[in-house]
């Protein structure tokens, strides 16, 4: 029988191994890439990805591994897979070669993620911002000081900033294509409407990603219709290389449902934690008697947590449609309070069942 110190050696080069066979995948990933870009096929193939997930749960079950390991291991393949297609792609497109844009907040999370996006697409970007100096990028501290004569100028800034230079904008009148990236648009209006009014090409967008994301595949970016064909038209084509879903809506409308997806989602979770920490609970006791759904629900709140207070306090504060959400929470809490303080078990399960009706009626929407 083989010591502990040799077996560990076969671990570590078995190991070496596999990291190596990931490689391999990883480079002909991108030669797969390169095939469909040649013959028109789309990037993502469900249907393909279905027989290699079942192909791997049979494999494994007959080698007597766990087929919901071979499931999560091929998922996470293929989604690096398809992140390293979907670069290929954004970079054989080339939509931005010989052209210029602008970043103005560039320093910001998303910022830097749009610079190095519209990097990727060939366009020469600088970035403006007086927070900090984004490394690989000619930068200006005031956006002011630049002659705006790029083809796209992208307004990364804090929302409470957005409108203010939106209106900058409008008096300077860029030639080139300008739009902002705000997570509300209701507050940005007048700015929006200037620009326009100046004649300035504008689109609006936001993109329902964090900074962090690599992989556009089931992103949404929604682009709002401000009444300006060519201009959408424009924005939506960045993004045409990518698997992202791009969704149309007005102004108004967007708002109006983002107070729910956001403002309603980040309210849950910030009443959740406070409740934890108001508790007098000890958070290691409570961790240690986890349950499934708490371990879940814990997970998204401390990701809630971690983002800047003050930004998720624009999107409760600045959108015209937000109290909706925050009444229809408070409605919800009274309700269920209510139902087990009165021994209601009617109308408690009445709760539970029209929650999972809609939440049904919402999962015959995906893909």
């Amino acid at each position: 029988m083989q010591d502990l110190t040799k077996l560990r050696e076969r671990l570590s080069q078995l190991d070496a191994d596999l990291l190596g066979l990931v490689a391999e995948r990883q480079r002909l990933s991108a030669e797969v890439a390169e095939a469909k870009r040649r013959t028109g096929h789309p990037t993502r193939d469900f249907g393909r990805e279905r027989d290699v997930i079942l192909g791997a749960r049979a494999r494994a079950e007959a080698l007597g591994v766990s087929p919901a390991l071979a499931e999560q291991l091929m998922k996470m393949l293929i989604r690096s897979s398809l992140t390293t297609q979907e670069r290929a792609q954004v970079a054989a497109g080339g939509h931005g070669s010989g052209k210029r844009a602008l970043v103005i907040g560039g320093a910001g999370k998303m910022g830097r993620w749009f610079a190095d996006y519209l990097s990727s697409q060939g366009f020469a970007v600088e970035v403006a911002d007086p927070q900090a100096v984004v490394g690989g990028y000619p930068c200006l501290p005031d956006w002011r000081d630049s002659a705006l004569d790029h083809d796209l100028l992208v307004v990364a800034t804090p929302l409470g900033v957005t409108a203010g230079v939106l209106q900058e904008l409008a008096l300077r009148r860029p030639p080139g294509l300008v739009f902002d990236i705000g997570s509300l648009k209701t507050p940005l209006r007048a700015g929006l409407e200037s620009l326009r009014a100046a004649g300035v090409r504008t689109a609006s967008l936001h993109p329902m990603f964090g900074p962090d994301t690599e992989l556009l595949s089931g992103r949404h970016i929604l682009h709002i219709d401000l009444g300006d064909a060519d201009s959408l038209l424009q924005s939506q084509r960045l993004f045409s290389p990518t698997m992202a879903e791009q969704v149309t809506t007005g102004l108004d409308e967007h708002d109006r449902l983002i107070a729910f997806v956001l403002g309603l989602s980040h309210a849950v979770n910030i009443a959740f934690f406070t409740a934890l920490a108001e508790s007098g609970e000890a958070a290691p006791r409570l961790a240690g008697l986890s349950s499934t759904t708490f371990d879940a629900q814990l997970d998204v709140a401390g990701r809630v947590a971690a983002e800047s207070p003050a930004l998720y306090f624009e999107i409760q504060r600045m959108n015209e449609y937000g109290a909706r959400s925050l009444e229809a929470l408070r409605v919800a809490v009274h309700r269920l309070c209510a139902a087990v303080e009165q021994g209601d078990a009617a109308g408690f399960e009445q709760m539970m069942l029209r929650g999972r009706a809609y939440v049904a009626g919402r999962s015959t929407l995906r893909p």
